[in-house]
């Protein structure tokens, strides 16, 4: 009796509701001398009362295999300067929603990014994030969980809204074929047209006990729509520029504000090509597009100072110098970086 009242008072501060419907049950077991279904009345309700005290465990799981058709060994390869799943674990890890992000690989180089491979029985909701998912922010995660904890749901997975017009598959010779979302007479316009949300592949979140069932998607489902914007396919080769173009302009890069560019030192011999003119001589030339970009810096307000000491560029160097308007420095390179940044008021900091 007296573990009865306990676990009823348990039940009572967290809901009232629940701790009148759990009484009224007890009740009735005891009075029907059912003491197996009463007792195991009392535990379930126990462990519920725990579970609901520790709050639910949240785990995020990130599938990384190592055997990619498309591009050899693609989630650890680098993209803008950082490891293709590394844009993906830091926005889980700086959600702050998951008690635990887990990282799945049948690949030796891959494991070195695991965060957490302990499985853990204690798991109530699994977010299955793509390693593929780059411009994956914590907001994203966030706003997606909140189906979960805040509507019930059972299960929720991200979405894109494309303007794609379908037409039917043509196995058949002289077989033809049919539109499947638009009406060939009437077509619209993409602004008039809401288009169709499809899968992306970001995130999945599912309840424990959906996947337990081998399903990503069931119960009361919802999908979290993101903007296109963030909604990036890396599935081959030519994909990659793409992707990275994107990711520097939409990407997550930490909780911390990136720093801004101050200072660039260009060591003119490391963009040059040196070349032996028809009489002997050493003729150093650099590519159009190294000039486009100082250019496009300077506007930027970036600081751009030519550093050489090597005398084949140094005329090279020169000439740049005066065109591009650029300071040019060919002491000591080391020293004179060092009093370029007191002078500035700059201090080196680790990438």
């Amino acid at each position: 009796m007296t573990l009865f009242i306990c676990v009823t008072l348990e039940i009572l501060l967290l809901n009232e509701r629940n701790a009148l419907q759990f009484a009224s049950v007890c009740l009735l077991f005891a009075l029907q001398g059912d003491i197996y279904r009463l007792a195991r009345l009392i535990a379930v309700a126990r462990k519920n009362c725990s579970n609901a005290k520790r709050g639910k465990h949240i785990a995020a799981l990130i599938l990384a295999r190592g055997g990619s058709k498309g591009i050899h060994l693609k989630n650890i390869k680098m993209l803008a300067g950082v490891p293709l799943i590394g844009w993906v674990i830091r926005p889980a890890l700086d959600s702050a929603v998951f008690k635990s992000v887990w990282v799945s690989t049948d690949h030796d180089e891959i494991e070195v990014f695991t965060v957490n491979v302990m499985f853990c029985t204690e798991v109530d909701v699994i977010c299955n994030i793509q390693a593929t998912s780059p411009c994956l922010h914590p907001w994203h995660l966030k706003k997606a969980l909140e189906f979960i904890t805040k509507e019930g749901c059972d299960s929720v997975f991200s979405v894109v809204r494309r303007h794609h017009f379908r037409w039917q598959e043509v196995k058949k010779d002289g077989q033809c074929t049919k539109a499947l979302n638009l009406n060939p007479f009437h077509r619209p316009r993409r602004q008039d047209w809401p288009g169709e949300l499809c899968e992306n592949g970001s995130l999945y979140f599912a309840t424990k006990e959906l996947i337990e069932k081998g399903l990503l998607q069931g119960g009361k489902i919802k999908y979290y729509e993101m903007d296109p914007k963030y909604s990036v396919d890396i599935d081959v080769d030519i994909d990659w520029p793409i992707a990275e173009q994107r990711v520097l302009r939409y990407g997550y890069f930490g909780k911390d504000k990136p720093e801004v560019l101050r200072l660039l030192l260009c060591n003119v011999s490391g963009c040059s090509l040196t070349y032996i003119s028809a009489n002997g001589e050493e003729v150093v030339s650099i590519n159009t597009r190294e000039q486009a970009v100082i250019n496009m810096l300077k506007k930027e307000e970036v600081k751009v100072i030519l550093i050489e000491k090597d005398t084949i560029t140094k005329a090279l160097a020169d000439k740049l110098s005066e065109t591009l308007g650029c300071p040019q420095e060919v002491e000591d390179k080391l020293k004179k970086v060092q009093e370029l940044m007191e002078k500035e008021g700059m201090v080196l900091k680790a990438a």
